[in-house]
């Protein structure tokens, strides 16, 4: 699973806007899709030649790069449309927060798409890169895979409003798939963290405590994710600039909602599974001081006994009962008394 610390070395001083790749390492070859479309017609195509990926005229142009280790191809996009080398060295470099940056040409945002990874029981994550400019959209990711089959289903089929608005309204579908799929993410932790509670009222062991712990780490990671999205979004909304339509700006504040009922989601979440963990060490604390008062009954009640027993195996010689046929039994008839009187009286006391 990817997160945000990447390890940067190999950029360690280099000019501001070299194009590094940092980030896990990858074997297959970059990808590109290409969307043309306008309110009437669309034209879909799957590994498009770098050198075909060309603005269009009188259309909107959606580009998706699957896989940005390819850093000359990557740099050979970025040439055509024209985009600034501080936002090509960005995309390369993997381990960015979510964060939008204006320029001459086109707007530049990156964000953390997330989705539950069933088979490891955790987050998996990657950066989506995203150049808004004047008709044309460039998306890139780590990885094929995403959650934009809806949005190109909805591209092919024209339904919505996606074929009728520009690039800007693109975007901003782009990025609500991410965020609404952080409610997916947020459902199944949800469900994680209602499971767990259950067993711990049924049964406390070393499992339970690693789950909420991973559970806890998860949630941060999400909430790393989710916090600067809001910065984002918000700062689309107040300096949108000529690349955001006016039309886009409504839709940008419905996201923003969106985006802060995550956060809202994430923080009640985090304080369930603190208060799972409380309760979690408060159960086993309860339990340890079960064994406790029992092992302390057991000790108590063999004291007298162990007393008794002590007293009449001493080596005297003159020990009356020593003599006395029935001693033996009596002496064990006495430690028996003993035992029932005192689980008597804890009983008695509610000790037990």
């Amino acid at each position: 699973m990817t997160r945000f610390l990447r390890r940067g070395s190999e950029k360690s001083g280099q000019t501001p806007g070299t194009a590094v790749y940092v980030g896990d390492a990858k074997s297959h070859d970059v990808t590109v899709e290409r969307f043309v479309y306008n309110a009437e017609n669309v034209t879909h195509e799957t590994a498009v030649p770098v050198t075909e990926a060309v603005p269009q005229d009188g259309a909107v142009l959606w580009l998706n790069v699957d896989g940005v280790h390819d850093v000359p191809r990557i740099e050979q996009l970025g040439r055509v449309f024209g985009l600034h080398p501080l936002a090509v060295e960005d995309i390369v470099h993997t381990g960015q927060r979510p964060k939008v940056d204006e320029y001459d040409r086109h707007v530049f945002l990156v964000l953390r798409m997330l989705q539950w990874n069933d088979a490891a029981g955790e987050i998996d994550d990657e950066q989506v890169s995203l150049a808004v400019g004047n008709g044309w959209l460039l998306s890139f990711q780590e990885r094929a895979g995403d959650v934009f089959d809806p949005i190109r289903s909805r591209l092919t089929s024209n339904r919505g409003q996606v074929r009728q608005l520009g690039a800007d309204y693109l975007a901003y579908v782009l990025v609500d798939a991410i965020v609404d799929h952080y409610f997916a993410v947020l459902e199944t932790l949800g469900e994680r963290i209602e499971a767990l509670g259950e067993r711990i009222s049924a049964d406390v062991d070393g499992e339970t405590m690693a789950s909420i712990r991973q559970l806890k780490k998860e949630l941060l990671f999400m909430r790393k994710s989710v916090w600067p999205l809001r910065e984002v979004i918000s700062s689309l909304q107040r300096d949108h600039g000529e690349w955001i339509g006016e039309a886009t700006v409504p839709y940008l504040r419905d996201l923003y909602d969106h985006t802060i009922q995550i956060i809202d989601t994430v923080e009640t979440y985090r304080d369930m599974v603190s208060g799972l963990m409380d309760l979690h060490m408060s159960t086993m604390s309860q339990r340890m001081n079960e064994v406790m008062k029992v092992l302390t009954i057991i000790a108590t009640i063999f004291i007298p006994l162990s007393f008794v027993a002590g007293v009449y195996g001493m080596n005297f010689v003159h020990m009356p009962e020593l003599t006395w046929r029935y001693g033996y039994f009596g002496a064990l008839g006495v430690m028996l008394a003993v035992a029932v009187g005192m689980l008597a009286y804890f009983k008695r006391k509610k000790w037990l």
